[in-house]
Parts: C-alpha cells; structure tokens; sequence
C-alpha cells in the first residue's frame, strides 16, 4: 500500500482551505479537496496529488459521496480537516429562520457530517484524525452581535471534547484549532448581516460594530500561514495539543477571560462597545 499520506479538507474554495491543501501537496501529502462548486476551481487542478470533490457539507447525500469518492481514490485518508464555516451577525431578534439554521447547519452539523462519514474508515483502518476549525469565539466572546456565530463555535467545542472521550480508545484523535482574524480569508465580505428596516433598536450598535470591523488594523491580522503551520505539526504528529489558540488577539483574549470572573470579564468587553 502506498505510505503516502493522504488529507482530506473541507472549505477548500478560498482562504485557509486553500492554502492548506496547497501546503499539504507541495509537502507530499495526497489531498482531498472539496468545495460546494468544484467546476470554478483552477488553481488546485494543477496539482497532480490533489482530487477535487463536489461537497456542500451541509447535505448528507454530498458527504456520503464525497467521503466515497475520496477513499476509493486514495485508498486511505489519514487526517480530516474540519475548515468549511460561515458566519451571520446582527441582533438575534433580528436574524431569519433560515439563517439561524444554515449558521448551526454549516460550523456545526457540518463537521458533525463529515466525521460521521469517516468514523467507518477510522475505525477499520486503527486510526485517525479529526482536526476541527473553530475559533476563539468557541472558547470565548469577544464582540456583540455574534451570539449565533458563538453559538454554532462552542458547539464545535463541546462536540469536540465530548468526541475525545469516545473515540480515544479507537485510537482516533481529535484537535482544535482556535484562530482569530487573519489576512486572506474574506471573514467579512462573507458575514450575513441580520438587519431589519422597521426595527432601530440596534442600529447604534451594528454601525458601531461595523465601522470597528470595517476599519480594523490589518496589521494586526494573523498570518494564515502560522495556522497552517499549526494544522501541519498535528497531521505530522509533531505537537498533540488538543486545543491550539493561534495569534496574539486570541491569546490575549484567552488569558483575560481566565484570569477574570465571567461578571467582570463580559463588563470589560462590554465597555468596548
């Protein structure tokens, strides 16, 4: 059997997804790409150790296919990489059904999806991993109107520690990964805004909320390569850290929030907006 080791990655469209596939490939790894419309893609084509599958990991009927595809393929996945996520923001009163379910649908069940898909494999082959991509939004909460962003992130979270128990004694691994804002990942171009014409109540804070996101310092932005470092040494076994927080804002958020009763914590971060 060939010893070449093989990644499977959800979200691999743009930002981190990407960047990671192309990061695995040129360091002799087999890569399973997927992405919701893989008929766009260019880019990775070009890699002769990278397939691109068809996945939209909110659909089961994609993720029973694209797991499918991908182990005929290669033969055996190694690591699976949890990347696909969305975020809505705004005030919960004001988001839409649909939204509320797509935000938990996406950086939730979605994970949930995929590794169900892969726990057959994992468990025939004596092994695996899981590395799911959360955020320190999962472990904390750093702005308003994120509350269905934090939501579907510390879901990840309790699903993720609450798999480690059970899946251990397969031998299979899980890990997280809490990154921040970093350059390149489009973060918010890409949120749904909840808004409503007929409801103000929240205007003067969404305007503040945006204005701060909108005029954040880009320099004070992670590089996307130093999570893609950190999602290597897990894959390579080089670091076992179940819970890796990435970049200096995380870092710092996570420090305050462990030193500080949850009162005084969430009055501080209040006092910022």
């Amino acid at each position: 059997m060939n010893e070449q080791k093989t990644i499977f990655i959800t979200g691999t469209s743009s930002g981190l997804g990407k960047l990671t596939a192309k990061y695995f490939a040129e360091n002799g790894w087999n890569v399973a790409a997927t992405m919701r419309t893989p008929e766009k893609e260019r880019e990775l084509t070009e890699y002769e150790n990278i397939r691109i599958f068809k996945l939209d990991v909110t659909d089961p009927a994609q993720v029973k296919a694209a797991t499918e595809q991908a182990i005929e393929v290669f033969g055996k996945i190694d690591v699976v990489v949890n990347n696909a996520g969305m975020g809505t923001y705004g005030a919960l009163e004001l988001a839409r059904e649909e939204d509320i379910d797509w935000q938990f649908a996406v950086n939730t069940r979605g994970p949930i999806n995929v590794i169900r898909g892969f726990l057959p494999h994992f468990r025939e082959n004596g092994g695996g991993m899981f590395i799911n991509i959360s955020s320190f939004m999962g472990i904390t909460t750093a702005v308003p109107l994120g509350s269905l962003y934090n939501m579907s992130k510390f879901a990840l979270e309790g699903l993720t520690e609450g798999l480690y128990y059970e899946l251990k004694p397969l031998n299979i691994d899980l890990r997280l990964i809490e990154q921040g804002g970093s350059k390149g990942n489009h973060f918010k171009e890409s949120i749904v805004w909840n808004t409503h014409p007929e409801i103000t109540a929240y205007d003067e804070l969404t305007n503040k909320l945006q204005s701060i996101m909108e005029n954040a310092d880009e320099g004070l932005l992670d590089d996307p390569m130093d999570i893609v470092n950190v999602i290597h040494s897990l894959a390579t076994r080089k670091t076992n850290q179940f819970r890796n927080v990435i970049g200096a804002t995380g870092n710092q958020l996570m420090q305050m929030r462990n030193s500080l009763p949850i009162e005084e914590y969430i009055e501080v971060m209040r006092s910022y907006f």
